[in-house]
Protein backbone atom coordinates (compact mmCIF):
# COMPACT_ATOMS: atom_id res chain seq x y z
CA UNK A 1 0.00 0.00 0.00
CA UNK A 2 3.00 2.49 0.75
CA UNK A 3 6.35 2.10 -1.27
CA UNK A 4 9.08 4.49 -1.20
CA UNK A 5 12.12 4.04 -3.51
CA UNK A 6 15.54 4.91 -3.48
CA UNK A 7 14.34 8.34 -1.60
CA UNK A 8 17.24 10.61 -0.83
CA UNK A 9 17.03 14.35 0.66
CA UNK A 10 20.33 16.70 1.57
CA UNK A 11 20.22 20.73 3.01
CA UNK A 12 22.56 22.43 1.13
CA UNK A 13 25.81 20.00 2.62
CA UNK A 14 23.62 18.16 4.57
CA UNK A 15 22.75 14.82 3.89
CA UNK A 16 19.53 13.62 5.73
CA UNK A 17 18.74 10.01 4.22
CA UNK A 18 19.76 8.43 0.83
CA UNK A 19 18.69 5.38 -1.08
CA UNK A 20 15.73 4.68 1.35
CA UNK A 21 13.43 1.89 -0.10
CA UNK A 22 10.68 -0.30 1.66
CA UNK A 23 7.33 -1.56 1.30
CA UNK A 24 4.73 -0.93 3.78
CA UNK A 25 2.16 -3.59 4.82
CA UNK A 26 -1.28 -2.39 6.06
CA UNK A 27 -0.02 -1.72 9.89
CA UNK A 28 0.96 0.66 12.40
CA UNK A 29 5.06 1.80 12.02
CA UNK A 30 6.32 4.37 14.60
CA UNK A 31 9.39 6.15 13.87
CA UNK A 32 10.57 6.58 17.51
CA UNK A 33 14.66 8.05 16.73
CA UNK A 34 16.12 11.15 18.38
CA UNK A 35 15.43 14.45 16.48
CA UNK A 36 17.49 15.29 13.49
CA UNK A 37 17.57 12.36 11.99
CA UNK A 38 14.97 12.62 9.17
CA UNK A 39 11.74 11.78 10.17
CA UNK A 40 10.12 14.68 10.05
CA UNK A 41 11.26 15.23 6.10
CA UNK A 42 10.69 11.27 5.26
CA UNK A 43 6.85 11.95 6.24
CA UNK A 44 6.40 15.02 4.48
CA UNK A 45 8.00 13.54 1.40
CA UNK A 46 5.66 10.98 1.39
CA UNK A 47 2.46 13.46 2.35
CA UNK A 48 3.65 15.53 -1.02
CA UNK A 49 4.61 18.16 0.67
CA UNK A 50 8.50 18.32 0.66
CA UNK A 51 10.31 17.30 -2.62
CA UNK A 52 12.89 14.72 -2.56
CA UNK A 53 16.22 14.68 -4.34
CA UNK A 54 15.43 11.23 -5.40
CA UNK A 55 13.37 8.57 -5.57
CA UNK A 56 9.82 7.97 -5.60
CA UNK A 57 6.80 7.26 -3.49
CA UNK A 58 3.84 4.91 -4.65
CA UNK A 59 0.16 5.10 -3.07
CA UNK A 60 -1.85 2.31 -3.29
CA UNK A 61 -0.56 1.83 -6.62
CA UNK A 62 -0.41 5.52 -7.43
CA UNK A 63 3.82 7.40 -8.05
CA UNK A 64 3.60 11.14 -6.21
CA UNK A 65 6.09 11.78 -9.42
CA UNK A 66 3.95 10.72 -11.77
CA UNK A 67 -0.05 10.73 -10.63
CA UNK A 68 0.17 12.99 -7.80
CA UNK A 69 -3.37 13.68 -7.41
CA UNK A 70 -4.17 10.33 -7.87
CA UNK A 71 -1.27 9.29 -5.32
CA UNK A 72 -2.42 12.63 -2.69
CA UNK A 73 -6.27 11.00 -2.97
CA UNK A 74 -4.93 7.91 -0.82
CA UNK A 75 -3.14 9.84 1.96
CA UNK A 76 -3.92 11.48 4.58
CA UNK A 77 -1.39 14.02 6.59
CA UNK A 78 -0.98 15.12 10.13
CA UNK A 79 1.91 17.68 9.96
CA UNK A 80 3.76 18.79 13.21
CA UNK A 81 3.24 22.17 12.85
CA UNK A 82 -0.88 22.49 12.58
CA UNK A 83 -1.16 26.28 12.34
CA UNK A 84 -1.43 26.00 8.60
CA UNK A 85 -4.92 28.08 8.20
CA UNK A 86 -5.32 30.15 11.55
CA UNK A 87 -8.02 31.77 10.45
CA UNK A 88 -9.55 29.00 9.80
CA UNK A 89 -12.28 27.08 12.43
CA UNK A 90 -12.31 23.41 12.74
CA UNK A 91 -15.33 22.59 11.37
CA UNK A 92 -13.98 24.87 7.90
CA UNK A 93 -11.04 22.21 7.59
CA UNK A 94 -13.12 19.68 8.09
CA UNK A 95 -15.59 20.79 5.43
CA UNK A 96 -12.62 21.87 3.34
CA UNK A 97 -10.80 17.78 3.05
CA UNK A 98 -14.06 16.14 2.85
CA UNK A 99 -14.61 18.61 -0.55
CA UNK A 100 -11.11 17.62 -1.96
CA UNK A 101 -11.51 13.86 -0.70
CA UNK A 102 -14.84 13.69 -2.16
CA UNK A 103 -16.85 12.79 0.25
CA UNK A 104 -18.96 14.58 3.23
CA UNK A 105 -18.54 15.38 6.92
CA UNK A 106 -20.57 11.98 8.28
CA UNK A 107 -21.75 11.14 11.62
CA UNK A 108 -18.63 8.62 12.03
CA UNK A 109 -16.34 11.46 11.52
CA UNK A 110 -17.78 13.61 13.87
CA UNK A 111 -18.14 11.30 16.45
CA UNK A 112 -14.50 10.90 16.53
CA UNK A 113 -14.01 14.19 16.68
CA UNK A 114 -16.52 14.12 19.63
CA UNK A 115 -14.59 11.04 21.16
CA UNK A 116 -11.30 12.90 21.07
CA UNK A 117 -13.13 16.26 23.09
CA UNK A 118 -13.16 18.66 20.03
CA UNK A 119 -17.04 19.53 20.22
CA UNK A 120 -16.33 22.79 21.66
CA UNK A 121 -14.24 23.87 19.60
CA UNK A 122 -14.40 23.05 16.23
CA UNK A 123 -16.71 26.27 15.29
CA UNK A 124 -13.28 28.24 16.60
CA UNK A 125 -10.66 29.40 14.15
CA UNK A 126 -7.08 27.55 14.42
CA UNK A 127 -5.34 30.69 16.19
CA UNK A 128 -7.93 30.49 19.07
CA UNK A 129 -7.24 26.52 19.75
CA UNK A 130 -4.28 25.07 21.83
CA UNK A 131 -1.90 22.96 20.11
CA UNK A 132 -3.86 19.88 21.23
CA UNK A 133 -7.11 21.09 19.94
CA UNK A 134 -5.56 21.94 16.34
CA UNK A 135 -3.57 18.88 16.09
CA UNK A 136 -7.22 16.61 16.98
CA UNK A 137 -9.05 18.64 14.17
CA UNK A 138 -6.24 17.30 11.81
CA UNK A 139 -6.52 13.93 13.55
CA UNK A 140 -10.41 13.68 13.07
CA UNK A 141 -9.67 15.13 9.13
CA UNK A 142 -7.63 12.20 8.44
CA UNK A 143 -10.71 10.03 8.97
CA UNK A 144 -11.97 11.56 5.81
CA UNK A 145 -12.27 9.62 2.29
CA UNK A 146 -10.88 6.49 3.57
CA UNK A 147 -7.27 7.01 3.12
CA UNK A 148 -4.82 3.77 2.08
CA UNK A 149 -1.78 5.84 4.31
CA UNK A 150 -1.77 7.79 6.97
CA UNK A 151 0.76 10.48 7.94
CA UNK A 152 1.30 11.69 11.49
CA UNK A 153 4.08 13.21 12.73
CA UNK A 154 4.13 13.75 16.37
CA UNK A 155 0.40 12.82 16.62
CA UNK A 156 0.10 12.74 20.44
CA UNK A 157 1.91 15.67 21.20
CA UNK A 158 -0.43 18.29 22.86
CA UNK A 159 -2.96 16.00 23.80
CA UNK A 160 -4.78 14.90 26.70
CA UNK A 161 -4.46 11.22 28.43
CA UNK A 162 -8.28 10.41 26.71
CA UNK A 163 -7.34 12.02 23.74
CA UNK A 164 -4.14 9.75 23.57
CA UNK A 165 -6.72 6.97 24.21
CA UNK A 166 -8.55 7.51 21.74
CA UNK A 167 -6.08 8.16 19.31
CA UNK A 168 -4.43 4.77 20.20
CA UNK A 169 -7.67 2.67 19.25
CA UNK A 170 -7.82 4.95 16.17
CA UNK A 171 -4.72 3.87 15.09
CA UNK A 172 -5.21 0.02 15.94
CA UNK A 173 -8.34 0.39 13.95
CA UNK A 174 -6.92 2.00 10.96
CA UNK A 175 -4.14 -0.26 10.89
CA UNK A 176 -6.06 -3.40 9.90
CA UNK A 177 -6.54 -2.46 6.14
CA UNK A 178 -4.51 0.25 5.72
CA UNK A 179 -0.66 1.76 6.77
CA UNK A 180 -0.22 4.09 9.68
CA UNK A 181 3.13 5.64 9.89
CA UNK A 182 4.32 8.06 12.55
CA UNK A 183 6.87 9.56 14.54
CA UNK A 184 6.56 9.76 17.83
CA UNK A 185 8.46 10.08 20.98
CA UNK A 186 5.59 8.93 22.90
CA UNK A 187 6.24 5.17 24.02
CA UNK A 188 2.84 4.83 25.53
CA UNK A 189 1.04 5.19 22.02
CA UNK A 190 3.40 2.86 20.46
CA UNK A 191 3.09 0.47 22.84
CA UNK A 192 -0.67 0.90 22.74
CA UNK A 193 -1.47 0.94 19.12
CA UNK A 194 0.43 -1.72 18.59
CA UNK A 195 3.02 -0.40 16.55
CA UNK A 196 6.52 -1.46 15.05
CA UNK A 197 9.27 0.59 16.03
CA UNK A 198 11.10 1.26 12.65
CA UNK A 199 14.71 3.48 12.77
CA UNK A 200 15.25 5.54 8.99
CA UNK A 201 18.43 3.08 8.97
CA UNK A 202 16.85 -0.18 8.31
CA UNK A 203 15.01 1.31 5.70
CA UNK A 204 18.09 1.06 3.58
Amino acid sequence: MLRIDNLSKRYDDHLIFQGLTHTFPPGCVALCEEDSTGKSSLLGIIAGVVAPDAGDVWIDGYSLTQSPLQAKARIAYVPDNCLTFPMQTGRGLLEKVALEKNTTLDDAVLDLAYELGLEPHLDKRFEQMSTGTRRKVFLTAAALGEPAVVIADGPSNGLDARACSVLAEQFKTWSRDRVVLFASHDPGLVRTCGASAVNIAALC
